[in-house]
């Protein structure tokens, strides 16, 4: 995805993940979000971002909210990680999900993860919340199957 393709975070955003993260670390629960490590492409030094997995027909998803975020090529380049919360910690493989297959897959996360959207609204990803404006982001926003490893 090309720089202009790109959405601007939402302010505080990298900061509220950092938090998020550390809160996450010690175990406290906040939703359903999890902590998501990937190799990082370049440096192959672990990267780390928040990530609420939903389901879908009985398989787990994680939706990649910013078109164009760092932990989305990472994960394309690595295909695994960890996903923990506190310790537990989980290998699992991210198996990205092919642009036409995807429509179920966005139309389900504004019910399921509501936190998710409004972050999405922040950063001028979709207006609203409906399923149908989550559906026309297929091939916009990547949506990864979580497997085990």
């Amino acid at each position: 995805m090309t720089k202009k393709n790109r959405v601007a975070l939402p302010r505080g955003l990298r900061t509220f993940n950092r938090v998020l993260k550390a809160v996450l670390g010690t175990g406290i629960r906040v939703g359903g979000i999890r902590v998501l490590t990937v190799r990082g492409r370049t440096s192959g030094q672990p990267r780390s971002t928040p990530v609420t997995p939903y389901e879908v027909d009985g398989a787990c998803y994680v939706l990649a909210g910013i078109p164009g975020a760092d932990w989305v090529r990472n994960a394309r380049a690595a295909g695994e990680g960890v996903l923990a919360h506190g310790r537990r910690k989980k290998r699992v493989r991210l198996i990205e999900v092919p642009t036409a297959e995807q429509g179920p897959m966005l139309r389900a996360f504004p019910e399921q993860v509501p936190n998710g959207v409004e972050m999405m609204v922040k950063a001028g990803v979709v207006t609203g919340g409906s399923p149908d404006e989550f559906e026309a982001l297929a091939g916009r926003c990547t949506v990864f199957r979580v497997v085990d490893a």
